[in-house]
């Protein structure tokens, strides 16, 4: 028997679409400041786990929640079983926004919340495409586990916990990504260089504060900055902003200091290349006045080696696989105080043929020559990830995405880190169409609604095929 899949999703475009609100409306930001026992990773995350495990149970799955931090709805018997790796967390909403980022809203076939392309709406689709497979009573061999994490776009903790608890699935996707397919992911590794906080006489650096997370490029920066001539400098950043039209930005003096504030455009950390980074914009405009000892190597390191250096040219360590691609970076957030210190996060991501060791120290030997006092790198990294083309796994799910979209599909390897690499035979599967545009981590987030409806018959499909022997 044929099954028209786009149809099966038709009739429950409404029902995706509501479902689809309940969780965008949920502010799922991982805050730990204001965790509680049945919330460690903060009362937005469980909220939005509870949320989603309880549409499973109104549409009699059996689903189970692992001590606030992750959860399950499970399908089927057998012996093996599929995966499917999401997440209920999202990124903070940031500045920006057109409409209120905590209530989705559509404008011109496109729904408009944080969340809504990472990955609440590839989430929904493909739910909708496990509860179709179900619903239509089709006859399955094996066991599906949809997983949803807390916390992917941090630590993994939520995903780690499951993991202790539970086996992980034979095979499995992440809807979290793009089509036709990620089967390969670079490895991704954060890191801190940390500066004391003495200024000299003449010009004192009293603040310096960018971005929001490491795996974000900063679209806000803002200065505070104490000394003599600050009129001038006011004028000359004003004229610096004008001369750039990529930014937009604003000098104010008030009781004896002046206040610089810059934006730039937030993007994923994946291609920093997609974003202007207001951090290190700043940088090098304050770079170029008379400030001395740790804000001056502060100011200078990012400045003369971060800035629109996302290749690691100027540390000499540039590297490109020719399957994985190029060694990226991104200096994610500044902080600096006058008296107590300043640091810097850089993420990276890197291809096969290289570790986080030699990234770090390349790091460290350039900072140092500026005075940067320490390094750290922060938990949660990640080597190189790559399931083979040849693997039944992928195979089979080109072949649902060309037959439903009528165009030739091969995989891809991005610099995300995705779920999918969680299992040796895991990959990220959808849910954006190639040529639309990738609003992840930014203001005015976004996906078409028509593409959450073919995402979920392609979902469908592809479940009932890996699972139907």
């Amino acid at each position: 028997m044929a099954i028209d899949w786009k149809a099966e999703v038709e009739k429950r475009r409404d029902d995706i679409l509501e479902d689809l609100k309940t969780m965008l409306r949920i502010e799922s930001v991982r805050d730990e400041s204001i965790a509680t026992a049945d919330a460690p990773l903060g009362p937005g995350p469980k909220e939005a786990l509870d949320a989603f495990l309880n549409i499973g149970k109104r549409d009699g799955f059996e689903v189970e929640e692992f001590d606030g931090m992750a959860g399950h709805i499970k399908f089927g018997d057998g012996k093996e079983d599929l995966g499917i790796l999401a997440h209920v967390d999202v990124m903070p909403a940031g500045k920006g926004w057109d409409t209120d980022p905590f209530d989705p809203v559509i404008k011109d076939g496109k729904l408009y919340a944080r969340g809504a392309s990472d990955d609440k709406g590839p989430s929904m689709a493909a739910y909708y495409g496990l509860k179709i497979v179900k619903e239509l009573g089709l006859p399955v061999k094996k066991s599906v586990r949809f997983i949803l994490g807390t916390d992917e776009e941090s630590s993994w903790r939520g995903m780690t916990h499951y993991f202790e608890k539970m086996p992980k699935p034979t095979i499995g996707f992440s809807p979290d990504a793009f089509f036709p397919i990620i089967n390969g992911e670079k490895g991704n590794f954060s890191m801190l260089v940390k500066f004391d906080g003495k200024n000299g006489d003449e010009l004192k650096l009293l603040s310096f504060d960018s971005g929001l997370r490491d795996n974000m490029v900063p679209r806000d920066a803002v200065a505070v900055v104490e000394g003599s001539d600050l009129e001038s400098i006011a004028a000359d950043f004003k004229q610096y902003v004008a001369e750039n039209s990529v930014l937009s930005g604003d000098a104010e003096i008030k009781d004896g200091k002046l206040e610089l504030s810059l934006i730039g455009k937030a993007a994923h950390a994946q291609e920093p290349r997609n974003g202007e980074n207001a951090g290190t914009y700043l940088a090098v405009f304050l770079n170029k006045y008379n400030f001395a000892k740790d804000a001056k190597g502060y100011l200078a390191f990012a400045a003369e080696y971060l800035h629109q250096d996302s290749r690691m040219d100027n540390f000499g360590i540039s590297y490109t696989d020719e399957v994985m691609g190029d060694l990226t970076m991104n200096a994610g957030i500044f902080t600096f105080e006058a008296g107590k210190g300043g640091e810097i996060t850089l993420n990276f991501r890197y291809p096969r043929g290289i570790d986080d060791e030699y990234v770090f120290n390349a790091v460290k030997k350039a900072a140092t020559k500026l005075e940067a006092v320490s390094f750290e790198k922060k938990e949660h990294a990640m080597v190189p990830h790559y399931v083979s083309p040849e693997d039944p796994l992928v195979s089979k799910l080109l072949a649902v995405y060309s037959r439903q979209t009528g165009q030739e599909a091969h995989g891809m390897v991005v610099g995300g880190g995705t779920y999918g690499r969680l299992l040796e035979r895991g990959v990220a599967f959808g849910a954006m169409f190639p040529g639309v545009e990738d609003t992840m981590h930014q203001a005015n987030e976004f996906i078409p609604v028509d593409d959450v409806m073919k995402a979920a018959a392609i979902y469908a499909e592809s479940i009932y095929e890996l699972i139907k022997d």
